[in-house]
């Protein structure tokens, strides 16, 4: 089976401690992204990690105003679409980042690879099986 330890970083944002007093302000990461079907990449999507009954999620907070909740899964893909009908398409750069896309939406998460990661595959639950 094919594995990544994908987006360390992030999820161990999700378990800083909060002090007392006032709400707690959630970490956020800033992250490149490409949304809206936009063609070039810029530094201005805000990557919220949450942990839900569980599941390590990453909420995608776009400039405009819109999200995705991508869900971290173990398998090489790295994330799939939380919810949603979309799947997710991801590849592992040269570089060590996850590029992910989600309809006409990219991202590029800083992430380390496993030697067993694939180059490349398809995310989310209908996503079809290779060859």
């Amino acid at each position: 089976m094919l594995r990544a330890a994908a987006l360390l970083p992030l999820l161990a944002l999700a378990a800083c401690g909060q002090g007392a007093g006032s709400a707690p302000e959630r970490p956020m990461v800033t992250i490149e992204c490409a949304t809206d079907g936009a063609t070039a990449f810029a530094r201005d999507c805000k990557v919220e990690p949450v942990v839900e009954q569980g599941r390590h999620l990453l909420v995608v907070h776009h400039p405009a105003g819109g999200f995705r909740r991508l869900l971290k899964v173990d398998d090489g893909r790295g994330v799939v679409t939380a919810d949603g009908v979309v799947p997710a398409q991801v590849a592992w750069l040269a570089d060590g980042r996850l590029e992910v896309t989600v309809g006409s939406d990219r991202y590029r998460f800083p992430a380390k690879v496993k030697a067993d990661a694939p180059a490349s595959a398809p995310a989310g639950p209908d996503a079809p099986a290779k060859p």
